[in-house]
């Protein structure tokens, strides 16, 4: 296991097709997609950003140049409307990019999650990291403005276990063939030591309801657990055998994170994400 290190990097996996969204994500990134007047890759960076991290990592794949675009100065816009009261809408994404450092590094072939995040170790090294994944977006509690959002929540824990931590919430039992499935021992309320996981079992294999959701804080040894982990459901490298092995030789900490997620990768949880944001923020704001 590593020495005591803090987590200063998170990747995101961005190179997906989006085919949920079509015919929008013909030309558009599905992480470009935005909810009221933000993109989804914008919230999930900025949740990062919460969380202490300022050194990003996205693994695209081709049609994903808009991402790159989006973090850096549009010289044209911003001649255009200096001095207007236009200006102001670009404070939030403009900060962003002074208080943020982006890489950006192409998956050549679409081999899973697991297959990504390897992509990935040429940006993190040896040191303990954070994973995103934009199409959940996850909100801290309403009226509890102290809780921060999921990524702080799961960092945390990090400096107290260190040892790789995953964001789970419980699911209808239906929904399983979806997930990364784990079960494990409770050792603090909504904390648990994992021991097993299944990746999108069928509901009557799946030994719970507790799903892992698209947040995570991974020690560096995942890369050689990745290395040696053979393709799975679709021929893809998942994360979650990788996770697996890691839980049987070393630890992994699972927790049902404070907060509401929103499955922004099916259009029915993008639109009651974009209700959400309308009411309680875009609104609140105005």
């Amino acid at each position: 296991m590593t020495s005591k290190q803090t987590v200063n990097k998170c990747l995101f996996p961005v190179a997906g097709y989006g085919t949920r969204f079509l015919p929008a994500t013909k030309s558009m990134p599905k992480e470009m997609l935005p909810i009221v007047n933000k993109p989804l890759m914008q919230y999930a960076v900025e949740e990062a950003m919460e969380a202490g991290i300022n050194k990003m990592g996205f693994i695209t794949g081709r049609g994903k140049r808009a991402i790159a675009d989006y973090f850096d100065n549009n010289y044209e816009l911003e001649h255009e409307i200096a001095g207007s009261s236009k200006a102001e809408h670009l404070n939030d994404i403009n900060r962003v990019m002074d208080d943020g450092q982006f890489i950006f590094m192409r998956q050549r072939e679409m081999l899973g999650l697991g297959h990504a995040i390897l992509t990935g170790e040429a940006i993190i090294g040896r040191e303990p990291f954070a994973v995103i994944l934009a199409d959940d977006l996850c909100v801290a509690p309403l009226q509890q403005t102290e809780v921060p959002r999921a990524m702080a929540q799961l960092i945390e824990l990090y400096n107290k276990y260190q040892c790789c931590i995953v964001a789970i919430e419980e699911i209808p039992k239906a929904d399983t063939g979806s997930y990364g499935i784990i079960s494990g021992k409770e050792i603090e309320p909504g904390i648990y030591d994992v021991t097993d996981m299944i990746e999108k079992p069928k509901p009557e294999d799946a030994p719970t309801n507790m799903a892992i959701i698209g947040r995570y804080v991974l020690t560096p040894e995942i890369f050689d657990y990745l290395r040696e982990t053979k393709p799975g459901t679709n021929g893809e490298v998942q994360i979650t055998d990788a996770l697996k092995q890691v839980a049987k030789e070393e630890r992994v900490i699972a927790v049902k994170f404070a907060g509401q997620r929103f499955d922004c990768g099916s259009i029915p949880g993008f639109v009651e994400a974009t209700n959400y944001f309308y009411e309680h923020e875009f609104k609140a704001n105005q």
